[in-house]
């Protein structure tokens, strides 16, 4: 029986050993790697021209705003109660249309962003992966997560899978 448990025992280090294997690490500059991708300067070249026209857009409508509350604001005193009370309604309601343009211009401006960005991601994301598996490595941990950098590094690698 004793022989049977020391067997036993050896043989459980034996299949330990064996099953914990090294495991192969590499960090990348992940971000500096996808601000040097060809796609990322498009998009963020497409997002600012978006950005700037929807921008102006607003700014005229803001300013034909501001000269209607200003030129209110001159003549408002010869104004009927009941006339100044509209003007004031019809103000308010355009000052809250030009609020909701506001917001509705930041929202498509984030929709189009995470439109844009995700095949960008994914063609990063696919090169990290060949990478990986084309040199055995296990892991591939972002270099901007790291306090201490020891061991390989994958933004070569990775800018040469994509052709930068």
């Amino acid at each position: 029986m004793k022989k049977l448990s020391v067997l036993f025992a050896a043989v459980m280090m034996f299949l330990a050993v064996g099953m914990t294997k090294a495991q192969k690490f590499a960090s990348m500059d992940y971000e500096a790697v996808l601000a040097a991708m060809p796609e990322t300067k498009k998009m963020t070249s497409d997002l600012d021209t978006f950005s700037k026209t929807k921008g102006d857009e607003l700014n005229k409508q803001a300013e034909a705003f501001q000269k209607e509350v200003q030129q209110y604001q001159a003549e408002g005193a010869k104004l009927t109660e009941a006339q100044r009370s509209a003007k004031e309604s019809e103000l308010q309601k355009k000052q809250q249309n030009l609020q909701q343009l506001q917001q509705t211009a930041q929202s498509d401006l984030a929709q189009k962003r995470d439109t844009a960005v995700k095949p960008i991601i994914e063609k990063l994301n696919n090169a990290v992966t060949k990478v990986a598996k084309a040199n055995g490595y296990d892991f591939i941990i972002d270099s901007t997560a790291l306090i201490y950098k020891g061991g390989a590094d994958a933004t070569p690698l990775v800018k040469k899978e994509l052709g930068l």
